[in-house]
């Protein structure tokens, strides 16, 4: 299948940077789009709710103006990520605001839910949904997504235990729709390789933690830089859902990470007011194992520009070698 045209027609690469709570706002994500990849931002960030309006009107409106002075090299669009868990209380209200001001991509998260696709459908919007497993992706497709986010082993913040290999091949085995894979990509040659297992697009968070226009606090920005994949810790205790996270922002708060507890999922809780005590996200950081890449804190576009040259470095790279290993087996 051929990807809807707003997936691909604007992107100088295959790339979404993934909602991060907490981090990503409307710096990061006009930054992103500018510089040529899908930028996205969770709903529940904007607070209190009439914010999510304010929020989606600035991105608009930056990257219309961009457009005009830019009609070169237009920004890429954006989309809005939304938890659709039966315990999110703002899911009816946020989905109203993302659906009248048109958003061209919505991204959701902890449910496939059939009447969130329908609405987003009737505005325009393509829906793609994140799955931990083979199981989960038939159900959002039954249900009407357009494509599946791939969330595995490696990601960061809420993330699957299987190898990105073994979750695209297993999604690819019934689905031929738009795909993206998330899982420790901090690199060109890592957008490059999902590519090649079967993915369309890279879903890359982490590394856009440690820029200038995430709204991550400088010590967080900092651990990413000083931190590699043996630094990060997969653990249910914090939200009820397994996730990856710091080992020295676990430690900090006074846990051992390395003899946390496991928690009940059924503690699991996305209502708006549910956050404001916790300790997951503000505290204890989300980052993915791609972060060995990752050696200081630049503006977004620029580790974009740097994401682009190792994919167009990697290709040629690949190219050269996929050619001599064909000819050796002709």
């Amino acid at each position: 299948m051929a990807l809807p045209p707003v997936l691909h027609e604007r992107l100088r690469l295959p790339v979404i940077g993934s909602p991060m709570f907490i981090v990503s706002g409307p710096e990061l994500v006009i930054a992103q789009c500018k510089a040529g990849i899908i930028g996205a931002f969770p709903a529940l960030n904007a607070r209190p709710a009439a914010q999510l309006d304010e929020w989606i009107c600035q991105i608009a409106e930056a990257l219309a103006a961009w457009d005009r002075d830019h009609p070169e090299a237009p920004a890429a669009p954006f989309a809005v990520n939304h938890i659709s868990h039966r315990t999110n209380d703002r899911l009816e209200h946020d989905l109203e605001v993302t659906c009248r001001r048109k958003v061209p991509v919505v991204i959701t998260s902890l449910g496939a839910r059939r009447e969130v696709y329908d609405a987003v459908h009737a505005s325009g919007g393509v829906v793609m949904h994140d799955v931990i497993s083979a199981a989960h992706g038939r159900s959002a497709v039954e249900k009407g997504a357009d494509g599946l986010i791939a969330v595995a082993a490696g990601a960061g913040g809420h993330a699957g235990a299987l190898s990105p290999f073994a979750l695209v091949q297993e999604l690819r085995e019934f689905f031929d729709g738009p795909l993206a894979l998330a899982g420790a990509i901090a690199t060109g040659r890592s957008i490059l390789a999902a590519q090649a297992a079967g993915a369309d697009l890279a879903y890359v968070g982490s590394a856009f933690i440690a820029t200038q226009e995430a709204r991550a606090a400088p010590a967080y920005k900092q651990m990413i830089v000083d931190s590699s994949g043996g630094d990060i810790v997969y653990s249910n205790l914090f939200t009820g859902v397994h996730g990856n996270y710091l080992k020295s922002s676990i430690a900090a708060v006074g846990l051992d990470p390395n003899a946390l507890p496991e928690s009940d999922p059924s503690r699991m809780n996305f209502s708006s007011g549910a956050t404001s005590d916790a300790k997951a996200w503000r505290d204890i950081w989300g980052c993915g194992q791609g972060i060995g890449a990752v050696h200081e804190v630049v503006a977004a576009g620029a580790r974009v520009a740097e994401l682009a040259e190792q994919y167009q470095q990697a290709r040629r790279e690949l190219a050269a070698k996929t050619g001599l290993f064909g000819q050796g087996g002709e």
